[in-house]
């Protein structure tokens, strides 16, 4: 797929905001192996540390996985799409995506057990397509809390 220049403008955003250098440094560091992917992001396959725990994770414009895009797409269908939104998050958010992140992630987990299922930031990058919802069913695929906060009735 070609670069659009909507894809130009969010690849600039996130060499000018830091987070795709960053991202590199990330994907080096994990001794990923680097290629151009569709709309300008850079696919890091085969990221060996086993940190963060995901099937795929973006920072900036890069996108690294452990596995390699094409098996990730074929095992939830989506995921592209989904990272994608994550890499319009950075151009947007800059380094504080990170902080923002966390405390959504957090949030979402003091509210269901899952730091995603109520994090705003992986909604807009949508659950389904990022592997944290079933995609018949619409049940979460992540440990949710069988209690949920609720308000108690006076007697």
């Amino acid at each position: 797929m070609p670069m659009t220049a909507t894809h130009r403008v969010r690849a600039a955003a996130n060499w000018l905001n830091l987070t795709t250098p960053l991202g590199l440094a990330v994907a080096l560091t994990g001794r990923a192996r680097l290629r151009r992917g569709p709309e300008g992001i850079i696919v890091a396959e085969g990221y060996r540390l086993r940190y963060p725990l995901a099937g795929a994770f973006t920072v900036g414009n890069v996108v690294a996985t452990a596995s390699d895009i094409a098996t990730l797409e074929a095992r939830v269908p989506g995921t592209w799409g989904h990272e994608g939104r994550h890499a319009w998050q950075y151009a947007v958010g800059g380094v504080w995506f990170f902080p923002t992140y966390a405390l959504a992630s957090g949030w979402s987990w003091l509210r269901t057990g899952n730091p995603a299922l109520r994090n705003p930031l992986e909604r807009h990058a949508g659950l389904v397509a990022g592997g944290y919802v079933h995609p018949v069913t619409g049940q979460p695929t992540g440990r949710v809390r069988a209690r949920k906060f609720s308000r108690r009735r006076a007697p």
